[in-house]
């Protein structure tokens, strides 16, 4: 009885020191308004750092001035211009989060996030390039490499190479678990062969995480990454997949034919590449998501200024009622849909739970870049069914937000389990 009194009176304590505090604030908060003064006690989520802030206008304005003229020519050709990847290591937007020491820029997972999005209001092939480096591989040498690993390869991401994931196979799509792709042990190397399908950056990249079973008989546990350099005996690069959209980023099939892995390039353990994999592809999503937020905010940029200069029976067509109101909902769309991904990437960036809410990012932000660039379509009429304007692009771009590191059922399927799991109490 004696210790529930005792705490009840540390509890009234706390509420009256609570109720003191709340009364200073809030005359606090008056006599700041008197003088017009607002103190927000929490900054708004779209709040940015300095260096946040300028990374994100100097993005912005290199976008414009280094990719955007050639945009058009790399979607008709299905190439990446040599000239841009190089553009991307010269400003440092191929290793955001590597650290200074490894030739990095130093920065932080909510600046690749905004370089993500910048990226893909422009080009979003350019900014799946810039996305997967970040996201994924420098992520993973980073977080599991050796540091004699990390002395090697992460100097070479930031500066002059373009890294490669490779876990798909013909056979494993959303069971990404039941990959065939093989690792035989001999001595102090492996023996990989097997196959890997729909493996983007791969016509440029250097360097290779390929995730081959080192132990079959373990199933999925057996799971192992390897570090694969490009020019390594028995790896093959097939011939690039012709595709609907993001035709500038190459993506192909890998084929491995006895290929030699000295034991020293595994990454992590051995056994764990499904564990490592998996906690990459939940950051991946949020970086998805950016994307598909980017492509949805550039394609939304290019169509309403032409909505407001565009006339038809004496008016302009964004002062027609029907189409205000089409407009005001995509635009609250793309706010929910960046409200969702930036809260996602704060989350992960400040070490709290962040899988149902990268999930959530990555499935609205594709659902919204579908209905804002075909919207953005029906808007621009006639000539936004053409070539001559960039809306038909996005458009073809958006498809494969719906599909790539997890397609938007497996996005709901898991979002559903962490829902069940929180009522379980």
């Amino acid at each position: 009885m004696a210790s529930a009194l005792g705490m009840l009176r540390q509890v009234c304590g706390s509420l009256s020191r609570s109720r003191a505090a709340v009364r200073c604030l809030c005359s606090r908060a008056a006599a700041e308004a008197h003088h017009d003064v607002i103190r927000p006690a929490f900054p708004p989520l779209q709040s940015f750092s300095e260096e946040e802030s300028m990374m994100r206008d100097a993005v912005k304005k290199f976008a414009q001035e280094r990719i955007a003229p050639f945009v058009s020519k790399m979607d008709e050709d299905s190439v990446m211009d040599a000239d841009v990847i190089s553009a991307l290591f010269e400003q440092g937007l191929m290793g955001i989060e590597i650290g200074a020491e490894y030739g990095g820029t130093g920065s932080s997972f909510f600046s690749s996030i905004l370089v993500i999005e910048e990226l893909a209001k422009v080009d979003p092939s350019v900014s799946v390039l810039c996305d997967i480096q970040n996201t994924l591989i420098n992520t993973l040498l980073t977080n599991l490499g050796t540091e004699e690993q990390k002395q090697h390869y992460l100097p070479r991401l930031a500066s002059d190479t373009v890294g490669s994931f490779c876990l798909s196979e013909s056979e494993s799509g959303s069971d990404a678990f039941s990959l065939k792709t093989k690792a035989e042990k001999h001595k102090d190397y492996y023996i990989i062969n097997g196959s890997k399908m729909w493996i983007s950056n791969a016509e440029h990249a250097g360097v290779f995480l390929v995730m081959a079973n080192a132990e079959p008989a373990a199933g999925y546990r057996g799971i192992t990454c390897f570090i694969v350099d490009r020019h390594t005996d028995g790896l093959h690069i097939g011939r690039k997949e012709n595709k609907l959209g993001l035709r500038a980023s190459s993506t192909c099939p890998l084929t491995f034919d006895n290929m030699k892995v000295h034991e020293k390039n595994i990454l992590g353990k051995v056994g764990h590449g499904y564990k490592y994999a998996i906690g990459m592809l939940n950051g991946g999503r949020i970086g998805i998501a950016a994307q598909m937020l980017g492509l949805a905010q550039g394609c939304f940029d290019h169509t309403v200024p032409y909505t407001r200069q565009r006339v038809q029976f004496g008016k302009r067509i964004f002062d027609f009622q029907g189409m205000q109101h089409q407009i005001a909902h995509v635009a609250t769309q793309l706010e929910a849909a960046r409200l969702l991904t930036y809260n996602a990437a704060r989350l992960k960036e400040a070490g709290r739970s962040f899988i149902k809410e990268a999930c959530m990012a990555k499935y609205f932000s594709a659902e919204v870049a579908t209905l804002t660039t075909s919207k953005c379509i029906e808007w621009m009429g006639g000539v936004g069914f053409t070539k001559d304007y960039p809306i038909e692009k996005y458009y073809r771009d958006c498809k494969i937000g719906a599909i790539y590191e997890g397609t938007t059922n497996i996005q709901l399927s898991t979002m559903a389990k962490m829902i069940d799991q929180e009522y379980d109490g």
